[in-house]
């Protein structure tokens, strides 16, 4: 497993990094200054040196003898220059004076001073002089401001990593369930910004699993009572109260609540796998003037068991889609079921085939807020389990579901049959 460094480790490591390319630029800057300026200052001291020695030529042997060892001290050579431009002197420094021509200037590091009869050389370092503490001071500096550079990262970086970990200790107590805590909105822009998408996050599921507990406790009614139905028609038969003429009344009321019990497991399996990536879905071109013809076969009959008006509008030539047939059957299936347990006895239902395919139903309708929602899971079941036909919960959410992955969409509205229209849209051919 790699181990991760903390953002405050990273902050004062980037200081440092920032600091240490300043401290570096601007130590050989300053250097290069000190060093052309401790250049300029010997050169000058050695000229007016090399002056003071030329008007003491005429001194004695010993007087030049002292002068000898005194600039000698002072780590300056002095070449004697004759008549016949002859040179005495450290070697060294002889050779210095000739590299340079014999004029004032430089050999390499050493700086010459030619005078009539003598010349000084002298080493160009900084030496024991002011430059070397001038140096120093530069680089006590440098050093402080790395320092100060190690401090302020970390004071930074504990400053902006400290919201971001209470952030995530929010995170870490919200996995495991807890809903009611807030992330803190506080420091830069962006750490802010990361608390306050969490504390949305929070929110958000917090709705999520206030809707999910209402639909599960809808979704138990709808099983409890086609259960207890089959549970209690079934002792009855077992227990022998009900026999005779009555029993295929019983055993088709069984029957019933089966089906309708086995519909509802079906769409939340359905719906379940709509999200797995093993839902299969074959896309080709397909010709939906008859996928609808076939539908509208099936449930011609069964609007008409109920008194209802079955309508079919399609053209007669073929209208081509991109498209799964099974599960574009499946769609119109949901949508044709419920409309036709909302729709009253003498009132129209239509499917509808144009470039869209439509479901349109003559019941009560709904509201312009309950179109907005009507795909939601369970939500248009919370609202009228108690004062219309409502199925399962979950075939419009499945029909919205089936339609997304087959490329289309869906919407839901008024129909001039005075009750709801839902309109499908597939990709063309």
């Amino acid at each position: 497993m790699t181990r991760r460094t903390s953002l405050a480790f990273r902050i004062t490591a980037l200081c440092l990094a920032v600091a240490g390319v300043a401290v570096v630029v601007a130590g050989l800057v300053s250097a290069r200054l000190v060093l052309t300026a401790s250049r300029e200052v010997s050169r000058e001291a050695l000229a007016d040196q090399a002056d003071v020695v030329a008007e003491q030529l005429d001194v004695g042997r010993a007087g030049r003898l002292r002068v000898v060892e005194v600039l000698r001290g002072q780590g300056i050579a002095v070449v004697l220059i004759g008549p016949d431009g002859g040179l005495a002197g450290d070697p060294r420094a002889v050779r210095a004076v000739r590299e340079a021509g014999m004029r004032s200037g430089t050999a390499g590091t050493r700086l010459v001073e030619v005078r009539p009869g003598v010349a000084l050389v002298q080493e160009a370092g900084i030496g024991n002089g002011p430059g070397r503490k001038l140096l120093r001071a530069i680089a006590l500096a440098l050093a402080v401001g790395l320092a100060v550079a190690a401090v302020a990262g970390l004071l930074l970086g504990k400053l902006v990593a400290r919201p971001l970990r209470r952030t995530a200790a929010v995170a870490r107590t919200m996995s495991g369930g807890r809903r009611d805590l807030r992330a803190p909105e506080r420091g830069p822009a962006e750490v802010a910004e990361v608390g306050g998408a969490v504390n949305a996050l929070a929110d958000a599921l917090a709705r999520s699993e206030a809707r999910q507990r209402e639909f599960l406790l809808s979704v138990s009614h709808e099983l409890r009572t086609p259960l207890t139905a089959v549970t209690g028609f079934a002792e009855s038969l077992a227990d022998g109260v009900v026999s005779g003429a009555d029993v295929p009344v019983v055993g088709r009321t069984i029957s019933e609540e089966a089906h309708r019990l086995d519909r509802l497991v079906t769409d939340l399996l359905d719906l379940a796998r709509l999200g797995a990536d093993d839902f299969r879905v074959d896309l080709a071109p397909v010709d939906l003037a008859e996928v609808v013809s076939a539908a509208a076969g099936v449930w011609r009959a069964r609007c008409a068991a109920k008194g209802v008006e079955f309508r079919l509008e399609a053209p007669t030539a073929p209208v081509v889609r991109i498209t799964d047939a099974r599960r574009l059957r499946q769609v119109l299936d949901g949508l044709l079921e419920n409309a036709l347990r909302l729709t009253p006895a003498g009132r129209p239902v239509v499917l509808a085939l144009h470039d869209v395919v439509q479901v349109r139903d003559g019941g009560p309708g709904l509201s312009e807020e309950d179109y907005r929602v009507a795909f939601r899971k369970g939500a248009l079941h919370a609202k009228y389990e108690r004062s219309r036909p409502v199925g399962t919960g979950v075939g419009l959410a499945l029909v919205h579901g089936l339609v997304t992955r087959l490329g289309g969409t869906i919407e839901a509205g008024p129909a001039p049959e005075g009750g709801a229209a839902f309109t499908v849209r597939l990709p063309g051919a």
